[in-house]
């Protein structure tokens, strides 16, 4: 069986999740991206084809000319809207482009949610080519929340204080981001929580979340993520009653959300598996398949009732991050250890002698930790161990 797999840049949710785990499923994969040489260095042993994949009427033509699509795939937040259209398009199982859309839509969700009566965020949208100030008569509460429409990974992501700011940081991105169109929303305060599922359409799992810390403001970068087993049932139902609102319940996805006095609001959706590695600590605390259960989704092969996950695990993942423009000139290398029974595995994403500016966004990491265990107390003194010991060195 043939399955396309649409991706922008390589990432390691491909590498170490779905590459492997197509294998095992003894799935033929040829991957279409608009960065082929890339793909090429990054998966030698895949058949990899030049394709504009933010157009689908590319990527139909590309599949509708080479070998027949048993599954269209992808894990790319910027990809979701593209991939479902063209398994429509051929007839196969995929998400609803509709819902692929208003989740990667920041306004687009916004709207439909109020619309349904499942919340409401007082939100202003800004075309490519209109004036900020036409922002400071949307009666919008400050502080607010100024981000691209479409972004991902905290990119542009910043907390505007009042009119001034709002108009100056909106001139800002737009210099940054010709053509992008922006979203400013009223703040939602509470802590940072996130909510992992994985559906076939009929069949719902909810896989457990995450507490996130993100660094202070005017900023939102993750710096930390902490496995939880399971939300209260209160808050997951809150959740996955905007979820259904949106008509998101295909493959996996990742929901990010804040509670606030007993009350879940949504932050954004990410329609596809958690990433930046806290996929694959997903899969190893939770002892599932779940990568291959992700690609049999897609198959049109139905979910069990029971995953057979397991509850008892603790892990966190950490990045490290810069705090300054300049070249790396120092920082530990790739590790893998075990100590009592807890895992830790430590990548670096920069790689040492290369330079930076200070992004003040995701781009800003140096190296991610993974540590897992049966203890949470284990896990944390093991994970703050080698954060305290190790030394990432900037040079301006």
């Amino acid at each position: 069986m043939r399955m396309y797999l649409l991706a922008l840049n390589p990432t390691d949710s491909v590498t170490d999740g779905f590459l492997p785990a197509a294998a095992r499923l003894g799935l033929d994969i040829t991957v279409l991206t608009d960065q082929p040489e890339a793909h090429r260095r990054a998966y030698p042993a895949t058949e990899v084809l030049e394709c504009d994949v933010r157009d689908f009427r590319a990527v139909i033509t590309r599949i509708a000319t080479h070998h027949p699509a048993d599954a269209v795939f992808t894990n790319s937040d910027h990809l979701q809207t593209q991939a479902a259209l063209v398994a429509d398009y051929f007839g196969l199982p995929g998400k609803d482009w509709r819902a692929a859309l208003r989740a990667k839509n920041k306004a687009e969700m916004r709207r439909h949610l109020a619309a349904a009566g499942a919340d409401t965020v007082r939100t202003a949208e800004l075309a490519p080519d209109q004036d900020p100030s036409v922002l400071t008569g949307a009666g919008l509460p400050y502080p607010c929340v100024l981000k691209p429409r479409e972004g991902v990974a905290s990119e542009d992501v910043v907390l505007v204080g009042d009119a001034e700011e709002l108009v100056a940081r909106a001139k800002e991105i737009q210099a940054r981001r010709p053509g992008a169109a922006l979203v400013a929303e009223e703040f939602l305060p509470g802590e940072l929580y996130t909510l992992e599922t994985l559906g076939d359409g009929q069949v719902r799992h909810v896989l457990g979340g995450f507490h996130t810390v993100v660094s202070p403001p005017p900023a939102f970068i993750e710096e930390r993520l902490d496995f939880l087993a399971a939300h209260p049932e209160p808050i997951v139902a809150q959740v996955l009653a905007q979820l259904d609102a949106l008509g998101v319940g295909f493959g996996a996805c990742h929901t990010e959300f804040v509670v606030h006095e007993g009350r879940a609001r949504l932050i954004e959706v990410n329609y596809r598996v958690i990433g930046d590695q806290c996929d694959l600590l997903l899969a190893q605390l939770l002892d599932i398949p779940l990568f291959e259960h992700i690609l049999r989704t897609h198959l049109g092969e139905p979910l069990p009732a029971d995953l057979g996950a397991r509850r008892d695990g603790a892990g966190r993942v950490d990045y490290a991050l810069a705090d300054r423009a300049g070249t790396l000139t120092g920082a530990p290398a790739a590790t893998d250890r075990e100590v009592d029974g807890v895992r830790l595995s430590y990548r670096p994403l920069r790689e040492v002698g290369s330079a930076h500016p200070l992004y003040a966004t995701n781009r800003d990491y140096l190296g991610v930790l993974r540590v897992t265990g049966a203890d949470r107390a284990a896990v944390d003194r093991l994970a703050d161990g080698f954060l305290a010991t190790e030394r990432w060195e900037i040079s301006s």
